[in-house]
């Protein structure tokens, strides 16, 4: 404890195991988004003009703003997650660069605390675009949502339901970890 100030000394050994949650957990998030950015992949390679649903009245077949609708939102996509995992990556060489200096200090929390948030919320938006952009999938290969499909209604509502329980667990525990980790001290 230092004496002068009352406050405790931070030993390089806890600043350095803090240093190795906060990598663990970069890393966890960079796969995380490369998983999701194969699936963009799948999604475009399943766009073509013209295809036939699984219905079999030939109004239920999307027409090609839904295969357009598709690779803009899959794009979309793709750009969070590929921004979300370089700042993730950004911040990994970061914590690296600053291991030694006390990652405590206000201009590094704000740092790092804007780093977090930026690709967290790059993960989330990558979510919520790919979602969007399965349900396109999901009208062109079982059927336009406005024909009343009920396969098509089960699954889109099936995916929208599961993303969005993921997202509200996902969204408020990463949140309150990032203004922990910018507010506490030791």
């Amino acid at each position: 404890m230092d004496h002068e100030s009352g406050e405790k000394e931070e030993t390089p050994n806890k600043r350095l195991d803090l240093i190795e949650i906060y990598q663990k957990a970069l890393d966890d998030l960079v796969n995380v988004n490369s998983l999701f950015t194969i699936a963009v992949f799948v999604g475009l390679s399943l766009a073509h003009p013209g295809e036939h649903s699984l219905e079999d009245r030939t109004e239920c077949d999307a027409d090609p703003d839904v295969a357009k609708r598709l690779v803009v939102f899959e794009v979309i996509s793709f750009a969070f997650f590929l921004l979300s995992s370089l700042v993730a990556k950004t911040l990994k060489v970061h914590l690296n660069v600053y291991r030694q200096k006390n990652p405590r200090t206000i201009k590094l929390k704000i740092i790092r605390g804007t780093m977090l948030l930026l690709s967290a919320w790059g993960s989330i938006f990558g979510c919520v675009f790919l979602t969007m952009s399965m349900v396109d999938v999901i009208q062109i290969k079982v059927g336009k949502l406005s024909c009343g499909s009920v396969y098509a209604f089960r699954a889109a509502g099936s995916l929208i339901a599961i993303v969005l329980l993921a997202l509200g667990i996902y969204v408020p525990f990463m949140m309150h970890a990032i203004y922990f980790s910018m507010t506490h001290r030791e």
